[in-house]
């Protein structure tokens, strides 16, 4: 069995926005954006990661910029299978594959064929055995949650690609939901607004730096507006614009509607005994949504019910992930895995 031969075990939060690994008794190994760029002439990987973040935008027709997964899925097969090689080359973690146990979180929305494609990829990569988990759920341990206890939690983990909700008890999801409205979602919509109002077109990266810096679900103190720069819709030339705090917030709380929408769905399908646990646990956030400025008031004053920010909510998956390592392994000795196991158990061999 598994003490026989200790494996290596890895777990990837595979986010549309950032990309961290885990490999037992190494700890977290990399954390940076999902993001690549390719020489359209060879198809050679020129950047990855925040080498490929800072040249978004700035690159020449030459540069053709990948981001291998969105929403939790893989829309790039090849820019997937580089960037791990990519990773764990760089990091001379290699060999850490051979038989590894690997735990990956994906959204609760994935498919099973879309499971599957995950699976290939890691066992290409050379794991004797796959395991995947909802973002979600991993969010959850993550946050410092004990999910194994037969009681009701109500946890919001809001990523780049999507915006996961579920009721958790008994170490299982017992009500989910994924909507694709989340980080990505929100730089666009600020995007937009800011080309409709100023006739000014700006990238990604500065939709991202006024999410980051003026973005709030309720009025704050010291409201404050930020300089903005960009290209002129109708000359084409470079332009400003300065732009509020309650201009932005009227965008981000247009985008939360439909998440709070979701919120209630996952509510009216909710046993009612789960129901009671949720009025004394309250919600847990998770996830980089849950940075944007008194994002916990928004939901408190909407649903009246106990809101906690995570202590860190960018790291509560792949901290999960790590702390799931233990379960993965009891299930392992109690053959839950029953599909891979024999696999598993041939590579001990």
């Amino acid at each position: 069995m598994y003490n026989e031969v200790k494996r290596p075990y890895i777990s990837l939060d595979l986010g549309t926005s950032n990309i961290l690994a885990y490999v037992s008794g190494q700890g977290i190994v990399y954390d940076e954006p999902s993001l690549m760029a390719y020489d359209i002439r060879t198809n050679k990987l020129v950047a990855s990661g925040s080498a490929a973040y800072e040249m978004m935008g700035k690159t020449n027709d030459e540069i053709r910029m990948v981001t291998p997964l969105v929403d939790g899925v893989i829309s790039d097969l090849d820019a997937t299978k580089d960037l791990l090689n990519h990773i764990f080359n760089r990091l001379k973690m290699m060999n850490f594959w051979k038989s590894s146990i690997v735990l990956l979180a994906c959204p609760s929305g994935v498919t099973e064929l879309e499971r599957d494609a995950l699976k290939l990829v890691a066992k290409g990569m050379g794991a004797s055995l796959v395991v995947i988990e909802e973002e979600v759920k991993m969010s959850a341990v993550g946050a410092g949650l004990n999910v194994e206890l037969p009681q009701g939690h109500l946890v919001i983990d809001i990523g780049g690609g999507t915006t996961d909700i579920a009721i958790i008890s008994a170490g299982e999801i017992v009500v989910s939901r994924s909507a694709k409205v989340a980080g990505k979602y929100f730089n666009d919509e600020i995007l937009k607004y800011i080309r409709s109002e100023y006739n000014v077109s700006i990238g990604i990266v500065t939709a991202e730096k006024v999410k980051k810096t003026i973005g709030s679900l309720v009025k704050y103190p010291n409201e404050r507006s930020i300089q903005i720069y960009g290209r002129d819709i109708v000359s084409g030339l470079p332009k400003e614009a300065k732009i509020g705090s309650e201009e932005i917030r009227n965008v981000l709380l247009s985008a939360f509607s439909k998440i709070t929408d979701v919120v209630i769905e996952v509510m009216e399908n909710t046993p009612p005994e789960l129901a009671g646990d949720i009025m004394r646990n309250g919600i847990m956030l998770c996830g980089g949504g849950a940075l944007i400025r008194n994002i916990d008031k928004y939901f408190f004053d909407i649903f009246q019910l106990p809101t906690k920010i995570a202590a860190d909510p960018l790291s509560c998956v792949i901290e999960g992930t790590k702390a799931y390592e233990k379960v993965v392994l009891r299930h392992i000795e109690e053959g839950m895995y029953v599909d891979q196991q024999k696999t598993y158990l041939e590579g001990l061999k």
